[in-house]
């Protein structure tokens, strides 16, 4: 192999990329029960996964996303794969999605800018919602019989309850990840 080919993931990536999976887990578990989708901290680990890692986050959110559908209770509502079913794994579809969108993004970047990081962990946030109320609105109107939910009270249940939290976590997450991108661990390679 020759030395101009550049490995996709590093050493430092393989112990890196399973923290952040754990961080997504913990966050689950910290979470206040309002309606159908609980508050969590996961949102803010998937922003600054995908802010300091770059595009490589979305293997961070895969790991985590796998171990729970393997039946590992890391979910906000348990494990398995039956968790497919449920309200919430649509959020984890777009915790994946808008890891590897917001770490594209964030590669870039020529300035690393508060202002840019929080644009990009807000464009993020919109994609977790889109896939979460995606599926929120299907589970409820074509799998599960008898519960049937309107497009209104699913964006109403499955967003717009949690946008004003998870837009102060975006912006947390924004400004944590602007300052730790200037330690050497997080230069931008």
């Amino acid at each position: 192999m020759s030395e101009t080919v550049k490995r996709k993931i590093s050493t430092k990536d393989l112990a890196i990329l399973p923290v952040f999976s754990v961080l997504t887990a913990v966050g689950a578990f910290i979470r206040i029960p309002i309606g159908v989708v609980p508050v969590s901290l996961q949102t803010v680990f998937v922003v600054i996964s995908a802010l300091l890692l770059g595009k490589k986050a979305f293997y961070a959110q895969l790991i985590y996303v796998l171990l729970g559908l393997l039946g590992l209770p890391v979910f906000t509502g348990g494990g398995g794969i039956g968790y497919v079913f449920t309200p919430t794994f649509g959020y984890l579809l777009g915790f994946m999605a808008a890891a590897y969108l917001m770490g594209a993004l964030r590669e870039k970047l020529v300035t690393l800018s508060f202002m840019r990081l929080a644009l990009i962990a807000l464009l993020g946030l919109l994609v977790i919602y889109g896939l979460g109320v995606s599926h929120l609105y299907l589970l409820k109107n074509l799998i599960l019989p008898g519960t049937p939910m309107g497009l209104y009270d699913a964006i109403r249940y499955g967003a717009l309850l949690f946008l004003p939290m998870d837009t102060l976590w975006c912006l947390f997450g924004a400004l944590l990840s602007a300052r730790l991108l200037k330690h050497p661990s997080f230069q931008v390679r």
